[in-house]
């Protein structure tokens, strides 16, 4: 089984450094603190992890967290814990020779996982659960620039966005709000093409890519990665025919067009045209 986690691993990294080859032209770009900014960093078995969101990141952080010490369980540690407790290092934390010296000798890895998936689950995570950010900051601009006819209680909340507004305001150049973490390129986030990850690992083979990294490590061999899913845990994960659902919704220009959007994903991370 390892032999051929392996293989896959090679050629996970074969493609995206072909892709960056042939797409990019920053192989020499200077290295800055911004590329850095989402690498989470594990000094005692020296990993970096680069965060997706919507990619078992909430997960990935509570391993780095007991790999770390400072938790017993991945059981333990909740939600709020994770996100905004400020246990973990991030890298853009460290001087230049901090930053330089952990590129070069830690494990890098990061997780993805299929663009329309993450796109969709971001969506029903942040607009259709009550949310005290997402609904004022993004929600209110996003009813107020393309929604016909809104209702005043719907510009005053921001909340019921649609998924066809939603990917409206994602296609805009001009958008009325910035970019969120939450459905930005990975490409933006982890710098793939700047950085030369040496673990690459993928949401639909989770159990798998993440023991065999635990086990590349030198994990202790009680520490695997959980399972639970970490918000609305009652209700379905988001599954490819969920994302179909969503996605009928839109005109077959939208959904071309946000392929073309997050094409250098798909293209990077060998997923196939949905």
């Amino acid at each position: 089984k390892w032999k051929s986690l392996y293989r896959i691993q090679r050629e996970r990294k074969r493609i995206m450094r072909e892709t960056c080859s042939k797409y990019k032209s920053n192989n020499r770009r200077i290295i800055t603190p911004y590329h850095v900014s989402r690498i989470f960093v594990e000094d005692k078995y020296r990993v970096l992890y680069c965060e997706v969101p919507k990619a078992g990141c909430s997960n990935w952080k509570r391993v780095l967290m007991v790999l770390n010490g400072l938790a017993s369980s991945t059981k333990d540690i909740q939600h709020n814990t994770v996100h905004y407790g400020n246990y973990l290092k991030r890298l853009d934390g460290f001087d230049h020779k901090g930053i330089y010296h952990r590129l070069n000798t830690y494990t890098k890895m990061l997780f993805i996982r299929e663009p329309f998936e993450k796109l969709v689950s971001a969506f029903r995570d942040k607009f259709e659960h009550p949310n005290n950010y997402y609904h004022p900051v993004f929600g209110k601009a996003i009813i107020s620039r393309y929604r016909v006819n809104a209702t005043k209680e719907a510009l005053r909340t921001g909340s019921g966005v649609k998924f066809q507004e939603f990917i409206q305001y994602l296609l805009d150049v001009h958008r009325p709000v910035g970019m969120d973490i939450h459905w930005d390129h990975v490409n933006r986030l982890c710098s793939p093409c700047l950085i030369d990850y040496d673990f690459v690992g993928k949401f639909e083979s989770m159990e798998d890519d993440a023991n065999f990294f635990l086990h590349l490590i030198g994990a202790p061999q009680n520490l695997t990665f959980p399972k639970f899913k970490d918000r609305h845990s009652n209700e379905e994960r988001t599954t490819t025919k969920i994302t179909q659902q969503y996605f009928a919704q839109l005109s077959p220009s939208q959904r071309q067009r946000s392929y073309d959007f997050y094409y250098m994903d798909y293209l990077m991370f060998n997923y196939s045209k949905p």
